[in-house]
């Protein structure tokens, strides 16, 4: 009971979110540490766009179907935000310097700080979760 409620469903998605969160940091710290590689390719990581899209799609169905077998397959399938996961890409299109790599050092720090401010929050946002559920505790 305890497990399926709100504050549950919030704890989770902050700690995917952090997991997220540790991924980009690691990609970041990559894509810095290779800033003077030529014909390096930067990296980013996708999570936010498609955990939104997961959390939005449990709004009443669009296209509603009436299904008249049990093997039809239906028009819409919400998705479960249990099943996002951080996505790594390579960034192959662009070129930054002459020597073929895209990696603009000024952005990845400013990607780094912006990372590292949104863990901080979501850390703190655990944090208090767990402190307001001891409060009710006792």
């Amino acid at each position: 009971m305890f497990l399926d409620s709100g504050f549950m469903r919030t704890q989770d998605i902050l700690h995917r979110a952090m997991s997220a969160s540790t991924i980009r940091q690691e990609v970041i710290a990559d894509n810095i540490a290779n800033a003077d590689t030529p014909h390096f390719k930067r990296r980013e990581v996708a999570f936010e766009s498609e955990l939104q899209r997961a959390l939005n799609s449990h709004d009443p169905n669009p296209f509603p179907a009436a299904l008249t077998h049990g093997r039809h397959i239906p028009f819409y399938r919400p998705k479960e935000y249990q099943e996002v996961r951080p996505i790594v890409y390579l960034d192959y299109v662009t070129t930054y310097r002459n020597d073929g790599n895209n990696v603009d050092i000024d952005r990845e720090m400013v990607d780094a700080r912006r990372n590292a401010l949104m863990y901080t929050a979501m850390a703190r946002r655990v944090s208090d979760n767990y402190q307001l559920l001891s409060m009710v505790l006792r």
